[in-house]
């Protein structure tokens, strides 16, 4: 048969071909560096936990768990050793929930007031300043602590001496800022517009749509920021090692000298044999530090889940 219309056949296979999918060598590479980047990040994790777990096993098989977690005692030379890390829990207890209380409303609501509040200008000149103080050495933090922020809370509360916890509290607040700021506006700021314009259209003030439609449209966001927050605090070292104090004994108040367990770990890590009963103890505190990391992550994950479902119900 003869082909009445070759030029429509020549038509349709050329568009054919062009309309056929073609390997895109860029994005494969792309994904597959995403997901090296994904397993790497899982394989450093589960890395740094079998190296605690397996450094740290060896203590709590020595000392009871419940004898390791609630000791008041920490004795490393002894004969036996006696290692109970109850002053440190509670020291770094302290210290986080000083900083929480401190940075989380003044961080939050700076964050608020660069996104929705100050003129666009004042923010991007601000937020530069805000994220500079992240990149401040912890020694610098903790000598401005001790220089500076430890005669005052002295003087002011009538101590006998500064290095307590507040004051590393308060330094841990100033650290847990930067990032509490910055990553809490950038999540307010991705908020669509078109929110706060249906908001405003529907009769509401300024601190109505922030309240009502900003923050709670943001709320994954901020509340990645105060993990973030507290993540920095529970972790810090330097600067609680140069503020706190020092002291082994149970703290009862902030007030009092004390030892969070990352100051423990870096003052005690120099002086253990390594293999040795403390050298052990010192990494089973690292291990607890990272199981509480991760139950902090956990209720984070909780909350977000149940905030999730209260404002899609909504």
């Amino acid at each position: 048969m003869i082909n009445m219309f070759p030029s429509l056949k020549k038509g349709i296979g050329k568009t054919a071909s062009l309309t056929s999918p073609r390997p895109r060598w860029g994005e494969r590479i792309i994904e597959k560096l995403i997901l090296f980047n994904g397993i790497l990040a899982i394989a450093v994790l589960l890395g740094v936990f079998f190296i605690l777990l397996r450094q740290g096993i060896p203590a709590l098989i020595e000392t009871p768990f419940y004898s390791f977690l609630f000791g008041t005692h920490w004795y490393p030379v002894s004969d036996p050793p006696t290692f109970g890390i109850l002053p440190f829990f509670v020291a770094t207890m302290w210290v986080t929930v000083i900083s929480t209380v401190l940075a989380v409303p003044i961080g939050v609501g700076a964050a608020i007031f660069l996104a929705e509040v100050a003129p666009r200008k004042v923010a991007d000149a601000v937020k530069p300043v805000v994220e500079l103080l992240s990149g401040f050495p912890s020694v610098v933090m903790g000598f401005i602590g001790l220089v500076l922020l430890s005669p005052w809370v002295q003087n002011t509360l009538g101590l006998s001496s500064g290095l307590c916890g507040v004051t590393a509290g308060i330094m841990l607040a100033m650290m847990s800022l930067p990032i509490i700021v910055s990553v809490s506006e950038d999540a307010l700021r991705a908020v669509p517009d078109e929110f706060r314009q249906a908001a405003y259209g529907l009769g509401s003030t300024r601190w109505e749509v922030i309240w009502h439609v900003c923050v709670p449209s943001a709320l994954s966001g901020i509340s990645a920021a105060i993990m973030l927050g507290i993540g920095r605090a529970i972790g810090e070292t330097m600067t609680v090692l140069m503020v706190a104090g020092g002291a082994l004994a149970l703290p009862g108040l902030p007030t009092d000298p004390m030892m969070p367990m990352t100051a423990a770990i870096a003052s005690g890590i120099g002086n253990a044999v390594q293999g040795g009963p403390q050298y052990h103890a010192l990494f089973a505190i690292g291990l607890i530090l990272f199981i509480l990391t991760l139950f902090v992550n956990l209720i984070a994950a909780r909350i977000l889940d149940r905030q999730r479902r209260k404002f899609a119900a909504g």
